[in-house]
């Protein structure tokens, strides 16, 4: 039985890991559509996932499954407005990820997922009444120092960074408050969406501005497969994540933003000073601070703060 549970974890790691890896890397691949806008990249990418999505439920012979559930999520309109609001939510995210990178601000996207989870914590209080404790207190107020020595170093306020840590750490929050199956939640979430995309590329295609042509060009290869590299790593999440825990996610989630900052570095050649690698090591001990704040030795030592605390004040 445990050599069972091993082998279901160990399997979770290579799931996990692979998807935080594919997203690690994601920036090459939107690297080769810098040619075009955002936008039209945005609007592909949320058709051929749609069309990807629909392939998947239809290989797996889960759509009559899936309409079923729309039909019935049909009789719920607030749920239904919940979950365009949170498509909305991350077609921004996806729309600002695509800009940044090809705009050379890798380093920044780097940076926003580092501290999506701490904003997410702080979401969780403020909307879920969820308890912050101690040390991820001290690991927010630390990423925030970090944040903020950036803004210095970079003379301007890291907004592509901000945007993506919140737009993310929103779309967490709609997606454990909407109760909707992973597979299908991404599909209705892109399908409500996609009529705007689907409206836009047929604009563009009237007055002959779209990059993407009925020919066997690299512009439409690439955008047809952006579908797919969109969806890819999020099953391969959705599979490690229902074979680990929490904590082991919480580790593997830094894989990502790390090899997308040596890709800026080292590939991209983006500005990274001195000052900038004192910011992210700032960083970098609140998220460490931020990862081991369960762990029983912390727990431990902050619940002999708060009995001295204590013991303080009724001294005092």
């Amino acid at each position: 039985m445990k050599s069972r549970q091993d082998n279901e974890k160990y399997r979770g790691i290579i799931f996990a890991g692979g998807a935080y890896i594919l997203w690690g890397i994601l920036p090459v691949y939107w690297k080769l559509l810098q040619n075009v806008p955002a936008v039209e990249v945005l609007a592909h990418r949320i058709v051929w996932s749609v069309i990807f999505l629909w392939g998947l439920l239809a290989v797996n012979g889960k759509a009559k499954a899936f309409l079923i559930e729309v039909k019935e999520l049909a009789r719920c309109p607030r749920t239904l407005l919940g979950i365009f609001i949170t498509g909305l939510i991350l077609n921004l995210n996806w729309g600002t990820y695509i800009w940044a990178v090809n705009h050379d601000h890798i380093i920044q996207t780097s940076l926003g997922y580092y501290i999506n989870p701490l904003v997410s914590v702080l979401l969780g209080m403020l909307f879920l009444q969820e308890r912050l404790s101690l040390w991820q207190l001290v690991a927010f107020f630390l990423a925030a120092a970090g944040v903020l020595s950036l803004t210095l170093q970079y003379g301007a306020f890291p907004w592509v960074a901000i945007v993506l840590a919140i737009t993310f750490g929103l779309y967490g929050l709609f997606k454990k408050t909407i109760k909707i199956g992973a597979v299908t939640g991404l599909t209705l979430e892109t399908m409500l969406t996609s009529v705007f995309a689907i409206f836009y590329l047929i604009y563009l295609n009237r007055i002959g501005s779209g990059a993407f042509h009925f020919t066997l060009s690299a512009n439409t290869v690439f955008l047809s497969g952006a579908g797919v590299v969109t969806a890819i790593p999020l099953l391969l999440f959705g599979a490690g994540a229902r074979r680990l825990p929490l904590f082991v996610i919480g580790f593997l989630q830094y894989i990502s933003p790390t090899m997308t900052l040596l890709l800026g570095v080292f590939v991209y050649h983006e500005p990274f000073s001195r000052g900038h690698l004192l910011s992210f090591a700032i960083i970098w001990s609140g998220l460490l601070l931020f990862s081991l704040a369960k762990t029983r030795i912390l727990a431990a030592l902050e619940d002999k703060i708060i009995k001295r605390q204590g013991l303080d004040i009724n001294n005092g």
